[in-house]
């Protein structure tokens, strides 16, 4: 049972922080409006608008890399509980498309591909785990991605105060990352496994069923040295390929960069909207890096802001079916036991999936 006024605290918690990411969202839009004011948003339109048709290319680049890392996901699960890759390519649409659509802080979809995992029997202490590893591979690839932009900023611009400060942010963030593996790969999880079982002590029905064994679920990754280099590899070339992004829209815009300065201006707004990822979808964030970064690089800033508008747009088009696609399997889930899932491409002559939902309890 819950105890006097705690209804009433977690109420004002959950408040709290559904209104401090709105604030985070307006100020954010608030700054990229700001920036297409002042830089002449007719031009930042037209920039836009000569990309034309490219968009559908930035688009299926971009549905390239989360079908790799989707890929990625599934090999790296396979190690501790095999689960056929077409659902984890599903999952990770789904899981981008809330990062990135609504205003949950980067980290929603992560929450929610947990548990759509769930729905394919595996254990949560694994779908919890995999998910974990997944994120902590990424961003250790996308840490080193970033150091490569550096790098490369450095010796492109000769600016190297700001790209010393920029590597020793980088490096203070490789620290983190490692500090987060070593909660997972020593036992630190066993924390949180403790606290979710005292919950559903407290609250049986909230805990109903729930398996909260995550500090063994990252155990069952992590025993499997090759298959996270593997992971890691893929996502660091799913980073890599982001580039094509930018090489394809300046060069429609009519001001092509080569490989090194896409590779900067790809790994440090990445880098950039990463740090602020309490700021849903980067607004306003990943505007200013792009500006910042085309000033040091001798771009435009109605150029950078088309550029940010570019990015922009796989966003809704991958994004907005794919909350679609969550809600379509909230709702085969309930409507009864034994629903069979179609795996993307059935009805186009694609092996049926052998998956089922689980009984509702």
């Amino acid at each position: 049972m819950l105890r006097p006024g705690q209804g009433a605290r977690e109420l004002t918690a959950k408040t709290i922080l559904t209104v401090g990411i709105l604030v985070c969202m307006a100020l954010g839009l608030a700054l990229a409006g700001w920036l297409f004011v002042v830089n002449n948003a007719g031009a930042v339109f037209r920039a836009f608008a000569a990309v034309g048709w490219g968009l559908a290319a930035v688009v299926f680049v971009r549905a390239s890399i989360v079908a790799l890392n989707g890929t990625a996901w599934a090999y790296l699960l396979g190690g501790a509980f095999p689960v056929p890759t077409h659902i984890c390519l599903l999952l990770r649409w789904i899981r981008e498309a809330i990062n990135v659509v609504l205003p949950v802080a980067n980290v929603g979809g992560e929450i929610v591909g947990a548990r759509l995992l769930t729905f394919w029997r595996v254990p949560g202490g694994i779908a919890t785990a995999s998910v974990f590893a997944d994120l902590l591979l990424q961003a250790s690839a996308q840490a080193v991605f970033a150091l490569l932009g550096a790098a490369l900023l450095m010796q492109l611009t000769g600016i190297w105060p700001a790209g010393v400060e920029l590597a020793a942010g980088l490096g203070l963030a490789a620290l983190a990352l490692g500090g987060f593996y070593a909660v997972q790969r020593y036992g630190g999880a066993r924390v949180l496994d403790r606290a979710l079982a005292a919950l559903a002590a407290r609250w049986p029905s909230a805990g109903s069923g729930a398996d909260f064994r995550l500090q063994e679920g990252l155990e069952a990754i992590w025993r499997n040295p090759g298959r996270v280099l593997v992971t890691t590899a893929m996502h660091m070339v799913g980073w890599l390929i982001g580039t094509l992004e930018v090489l394809i829209a300046l060069a429609l815009m009519g001001h092509p960069v080569d490989l090194k300065e896409a590779i900067i201006l790809e790994s440090l707004t990445n880098a950039i909207r990463g740090a602020a990822f309490v700021v849903p979808g980067g607004f306003g964030v990943q505007e200013g890096g792009l500006v910042l970064l085309g000033h040091l690089m001798g771009l435009a800033p109605e150029t950078a802001l088309a550029l940010s508008l570019v990015k922009r747009v796989p966003d809704l088009a991958l994004g907005l079916p794919g909350l679609l696609a969550w809600h379509w399997l909230e709702v085969r889930r309930l409507l009864g036991p034994g629903r069979r899932v179609p795996p993307p491409g059935a009805e186009r002559g694609g092996a049926p999936s052998t998956a089922r939902f689980p009984r509702n309890s």
